[in-house]
């Protein structure tokens, strides 16, 4: 026998099966699947195949980590070649939180119950041979990474650790559909992601602890009540017609007085706005009742609504409303997809949503006992954590029995959606026969957390299994037996399949993504009369426990799919899926860059019209022709300490076509500096040459932080042009010449700091020659847009103190 055969048998055999157990194991085993070499004889031939599987397993990245008692995915790895690496503190033990962290059953108990049991009894020598190898090899491996992890429930901090090469069998965020509060908030989403209506396939859930909710629960069960009257006087009146029971009725109810038949036009008005309301034809209605009679007003139909559908009371002259209630009921029946299920009872199940396993779900059938349950748990009720949803008073029911099904599916990837659909599924039994008179949790929940400690009812029918549990199978041949077994395939399986998708669309922009990784779940769903599915619930990591023979046949079957599909397919797109079918593959989506709440304007800068801050050159004076001809003589002497900078090229700056008045207001005032330049140019004053000066002197700018260094131009002749026109600045030290490019900004003349303090050095006056200026034009374009009249006051200090200094050099002169 192969390690993986006697491996999972020999778990299996911990499992607990007492009928078959043979049978199952060879239903289960995977035979298709590699298997690996036989148990060696020795003890030394044991550990050198035990290394060299290791070796080759961590050349191949085969490192698996398993929490919790599965045995059957232990199996299937090592089949696969997979070496385990036990997890610190937890080796190949029981893990004491058993699966189904939202619902199930607490089978993990029995299943190490009974693995203890069997490891009591004594095991044979070769199987503590294989323990001791798989030890041996988990010790080899301790230090290798882990390249594959499952795990009965979902850890943050691990899964946050995790590297992008290491497959996990969990996702982060799925609560938003696997908790009940979750699933209730999350398909309210589905008109964004769907044409689809939720109230066809869920049925109609709210959250007591929200206030807005709870007012509409307060309505929605009103409203219920008022439908399930009507329909009671219909069904009502067609049994006095058919079975002529009108007697017997009466005395059965003969200890109740009757009820008069204003409650049956309360009904129908309550009916009749309740489809105005979806007409919008209630815009314009002023309410005039005041809240509380309201309120007094829907206690009292209430009232007699329990009277009439729970205590049998008779209603006086119904027949005369029974047309009216039919066209009612088929105009309603148009607007409400879920008029067919609710009954006539009004019952309505409430669940605590931090409560799993069936444990204090409780159906009640009237508002103030539900009020009061959910406000005797204020701690609950804060946390908006109590769940009341419309109970299907009608299901499907097979031989007087109410029963649900659990469906598996796998999801594989959520970008794009990926989600794979099992075909075959099974059915949990009640214990007790169906009915809505009695609400007692063994007749209406079919959880086997509950319904494994109770014992069938003699009234139950025999043909129902012992142990509650039919397969997918079985249900089928019973509603062929019923002339229905087409409809598992055309109504059954694609209603369900069409609710999953649906639900995990709504979930899909929540749940976080990883390429590396999948997930198993379990939904459950009941059956109308149509055999019309209806979703209850998802839950995340189902029970595998194979409790019964349908269980112990299908959970493992499960199992090595799953593997299947996350492992062979990986390497082989078309290898064996098993019992999964890829059932809804969604196109990738790539989301758009995250670029936070940073907000930017893009645009063109508005260019403003060209200015005196642009740089430009100043416009030259215009010389007579003989000028010109002693300037370009002069110019053409050699310079020994001039050197001259030469300004780089301007950039062409492309005036924007409009703005043409701004355009022609700035050639305007170019023409106003040229005149100005110009009657400056002709009030130039030549000195006579001092005694003892001749040729050239070179003349430097007080220290100037904002302006570079000029040349002038010193000379007898006044004939002759500058090299570069500035107000002029003395020292008694000459230095060398350049020539700077014109300032970015508008020099303005400070009258207060006039040439007296040039021409005064120190002590004595004069201690070299006197200089003949040739200029005395600033080197200056002002700014007449902006400050005009002020440039023109500064123009004229500058003429008067120009005028002032000449007066003084002629005096020292003569």
């Amino acid at each position: 026998m192969c390690c993986s055969c006697f491996t999972a048998r020999r778990h299996l055999g911990s499992e607990g099966i007492r009928s078959r157990p043979t049978d199952c194991v060879t239903e289960m085993a995977p035979v298709e699947v590699r298997a690996l070499q036989s148990l060696p004889t020795t003890k030394m031939e044991m550990m050198k195949a035990a290394k060299a599987l290791v070796e080759k397993a961590i050349k191949m990245h085969k490192v698996f980590s398993v929490q919790g008692h599965y045995p059957v995915i232990r199996a299937g790895l090592r089949a696969r070649g997979w070496v385990e690496r036990y997890l610190p503190n937890a080796g190949n033990r029981v893990s004491s939180r058993q699966s189904d962290k939202d619902k199930d059953d607490d089978d993990g108990n029995t299943e190490a119950n009974n693995s203890g049991r069997i490891r009591e009894r004594g095991d044979t020598g070769e199987e503590d041979e294989l323990d001791q190898m798989y030890s041996f090899m988990s010790h080899l491996v301790r230090n290798e990474k882990t390249y594959f992890y499952w795990s009965g429930r979902f850890d943050s901090d691990h899964f946050r650790s995790l590297t992008p090469n290491q497959l996990i069998n969990h996702y982060a965020n799925t609560g938003n559909f696997t908790t009940k509060v979750g699933l209730c908030v999350n398909l309210r989403n589905l008109k964004w992601y769907d044409t689809a209506d939720p109230d066809a396939f869920f049925p109609r859930c709210y959250r007591l602890g929200a206030k807005d909710e709870r007012h509409a629960f307060i309505d929605d069960f009103r409203r219920t009540a008022c439908c399930s009257l009507i329909k009671h006087v219909v069904e009502t009146n067609k049994k006095q017609e058919t079975t002529n029971q009108q007697t017997k009725d009466e005395g059965n109810t003969q200890n109740v007085s009757p009820v008069s038949p204003g409650v049956i036009k309360t009904a129908l008005q309550r009916c009749q706005e309740y489809l105005s309301s979806l007409e919008h034809c209630d815009i314009d209605v002023t309410v005039e009742t005041l809240p509380f009679v309201e309120d007094n007003q829907w206690n009292q139909f209430l009232q007699k609504y329990y009277m009439v559908v729970h205590d049998g009371a008779s209603i006086m002259r119904s027949a005369d409303f029974v047309s009216r209630c039919q066209d009612m009921l088929v105009q309603l029946k148009e607007v409400c997809p879920q008029l067919e299920i609710d009954g006539f009872n009004n019952i309505w199940i409430i669940k605590p949503g931090a409560m799993s396993r069936g444990r204090g779900i409780v159906c009640m059938n009237r508002l103030d006992q539900i009020l009061a349950l959910v406000e005797s748990d204020t701690v609950v009720a804060n946390d908006s954590k109590w769940v009341v949803q419309k109970y299907l008073e009608q299901p499907l029911l097979i031989k007087g029995t109410k029963f649900d099904l659990r469906q598996w599916f796998l999801v594989t990837d959520w970008n794009p959606l990926t989600v794979w659909f099992y075909k075959d599924c099974y059915l949990r039994f009640s214990t007790q026969p169906y009915s809505t008179k009695r609400l007692d949790s063994s007749v209406h929940l079919c959880n086997n957390s509950i319904q494994k400690h109770l014992q069938p009812s003699r009234e139950r029918h025999p043909g129902l299994p012992r142990d509650n549990i039919w397969s997918s199978s079985d249900l089928k041949a019973f509603l062929h037996q019923q002339g229905q077994g087409a409809k598992w395939e055309s109504v059954v399986v694609p209603g369900m399949q069409q609710a999953v998708v649906h639900v995990l669309q709504t979930a899909q922009d929540q749940v976080k993504h990883r390429k590396a990784a999948f997930e198993l779940y379990g939904a459950d769903f009941m059956l109308g009369n149509d055999m019309k599915p209806w979703l209850l619930e998802v839950n995340t990591n189902p029970t595998m426990a194979c409790s019964s023979v349908v269980t112990a046949r299908l959970c493992p079957a499960v199992q090595m799919d799953t593997l299947k599909v996350v492992l062979d397919r990986r390497k082989n797109p078309n290898a064996f899926t098993g019992g999964f079918h890829l059932i809804y593959k969604q196109p990738r989506v790539n989301p758009p860059p995250f670029v936070g709440l940073r907000l930017i304007v893009e645009g063109n800068h508005i260019k403003t019209p060209n200015s005196t801050k642009c740089k430009q050159r100043p416009p030259q004076t215009q010389f007579s022709p003989e000028d010109k001809e002693k300037t370009t003589k002069r110019q053409a002497k050699p310079c020994r300490k001039i050197h001259v900078r030469r300004p780089p090229p301007e950039k062409k700056s492309k005036t924007p076509p409009r703005r043409e008045e701004e355009r022609t207001v700035v050639q305007n005032e170019r023409t106003v500096v040229q005149n100005e330049r110009t009657v400056v140019q002709n009030e130039r004053t030549v000195v006579p040459n001092a005694i003892g000066i001749s040729g050239e002197q070179v003349v430097e700018n007080h220290n100037e932080p904002s302006r570079t260094t000029q040349c002038l131009v010193v000379s007898g002749d006044s004939s002759v042009a500058p090299v570069a026109q500035r107000r002029p600045s003395f020292s008694r030290t000459p230095k060398s010449c350049s020539v700077s490019h014109v300032s970015k900004t508008s020099i303005k003349p400070n009258p207060r700091e006039h040439v007296w303090r040039s021409i005064l050095p120190g002590t004595s006056f004069f201690p070299r020659p006197l200089l003949c200026l040739t200029s005395m034009q600033p080197n200056i374009l002002p700014s007449y847009r902006k400050r005009s009249m002020v440039t023109f006051q500064h123009e004229a200090n500058y003429r008067f103190h120009k005028q002032r200094y000449i007066e003084t050099m002629s005096r020292y002169v003569k």
